[in-house]
């Protein structure tokens, strides 16, 4: 029987960023909802997906990262489903990655050079080989109502 020890993060892409979340957040990985809109809603809300009978809100993370809308017309939005809160929350993402396992002891925190929103919302990053894995606060990240009172730094 093998045994881990290191931290396994569910990793995807969104723009420029290689991003990953604590698989144990992940509840699961939709590759088409259909979204329907919520008037009056914060721009980073994209509308709300039904799982299964239960509704689940479904963030656009690009919006939430200030980060510019994907204009590429054959883009398909795939779903990454966490739990936080003891509710289901859609993140919307570009593309799903792999599972790794990660050594906690490479942890490190937010790169300095990081500014906005970003700074907030990522709580530390590890250094692979030629790339940066950057995690994901999942809690801040579903919070869009606390969006308009973070401060940019």
């Amino acid at each position: 029987m093998t045994t881990t020890t290191g931290l396994q993060l569910c990793t995807f892409r969104l723009d420029q960023l290689y991003l990953g979340i604590d698989v144990l957040d992940v509840q699961e990985v939709l590759y088409h909802a259909d979204v329907t809109a919520v008037p009056h809603a914060a721009p980073a809300i994209r509308g709300l997906i039904n799982l299964r009978g239960q509704i689940a809100t479904t963030v656009d993370l690009r919006s939430r990262l200030d980060l510019p809308a994907n204009n590429d017309p054959d883009a398909r939005p795939i779903h990454v489903v966490v739990r936080t809160g003891g509710e289901s929350v859609s993140l919307i993402v570009d593309f799903i990655g792999d599972v790794l396992e990660i050594d906690p002891n490479l942890y490190e925190p937010p790169p300095e050079t990081m500014t906005g929103i970003a700074r907030t919302l990522i709580m530390g990053a590890y250094k692979l080989d030629g790339e940066l894995l950057l995690v994901l606060d999942v809690a801040k990240a579903v919070n869009v109502r606390s969006q308009s009172m973070e401060v940019a730094t």
